[in-house]
């Protein structure tokens, strides 16, 4: 919904909630004002509300549902830094349906553009400063993790560190894997684990994250390795709910399988010695 659309239905909402409210005080024939029917809601969640007609139950649906949503979306606002005083945006409701907008038309249109411009503003500032702590903070445990024993840098900047090896083949960028992970991000934080799922995981090793697809080709079947995959061998700058952007990531992987016939093939030697590609911790 565009930011124009949100607010002229934030100021239909409050002016529902407040016309309801006035015309109580003159009608009292009318249902109780909202303010006290959730008041009764609160103390007595079971209790049944009563209207006349079922456009009029609609209507106070509708104005409520919209209520919540765009509550929740000033205090959103709020969280970015913007006062928006709900007082004032009531006030621009009442003076609308009063017939006495201090705005015209195209001043409320450009009032809106410029709130959506200085709202795209701060997300945009907000995201780079959190872009960078989480360059910072992946770099500091890149650096302490290579310190570890055991662990193996390769030229990507992939590291690793292998907790068990198997006997079994290691698989290639074409096949399709079984295993089994936990994702977390640096400061400890699971983002996806199918340990919780209790169900292993099976995708083409050629269909993921760069840092997945070089890693897993250096297990053999039954190891269990852990990985600590910089970001531009994971999702770079790109963020979703719960990997932020320029995280480094740490995984834990086991190895079940590979699907097809390749289990049944003796392990193949790497194309180049690890020594031409690896840097590794004693």
């Amino acid at each position: 919904m565009k930011p124009v659309l949100k607010m002229s239905v934030l100021a239909a909402t409050i002016f529902l909630a407040v016309g309801c409210q006035d015309d109580n005080k003159a009608d009292t024939n009318k249902p109780a004002e909202p303010a006290k029917v959730e008041q009764v809601a609160a103390k007595a969640p079971a209790a049944k509300v009563e209207f006349k007609t079922e456009d009029q139950k609609a209507a106070y649906a509708i104005g409520a549902s919209l209520a919540q949503y765009l509550s929740a979306n000033l205090d959103q606002q709020k969280e970015l830094g913007l006062e928006l005083n709900r007082q004032d945006v009531l006030q621009g409701v009442e003076d609308v349906f009063a017939g006495k907008s201090r705005l015209t038309p195209e001043q409320t249109q450009q009032a809106l553009q410029e709130l959506d411009q200085r709202v795209a503003k701060i997300v945009e500032e907000k995201a780079k400063e959190e872009a960078a702590k989480n360059v910072k903070a992946g770099e500091e445990f890149r650096e302490k993790f290579a310190k570890e024993s055991g662990v193996v840098t390769t030229k990507t900047g992939l590291m690793y560190k292998i907790e068990k090896e198997g006997t079994g083949p290691k698989p290639t960028a074409t096949d399709t894997v079984e295993v089994h992970y936990k994702g977390m991000l640096t400061d400890g934080t699971v983002f996806d684990s199918s340990y919780q799922r209790n169900q292993p995981a099976t995708f083409p090793l050629n269909q993921v994250i760069p840092g997945w697809t070089e890693g897993v080709q250096l297990m053999p079947v039954g190891s269990k390795f852990e990985f600590v995959i910089p970001p531009q061998l994971a999702y770079g700058a790109q963020a979703n709910p719960s990997i932020p952007a320029n995280s480094t990531l740490v995984f834990e992987v086991e190895l079940l399988g590979i699907k097809g016939d390749k289990t049944a093939k003796p392990a193949e030697a790497p194309a180049e010695k690890p020594a031409a590609t690896e840097t590794k911790t004693q």
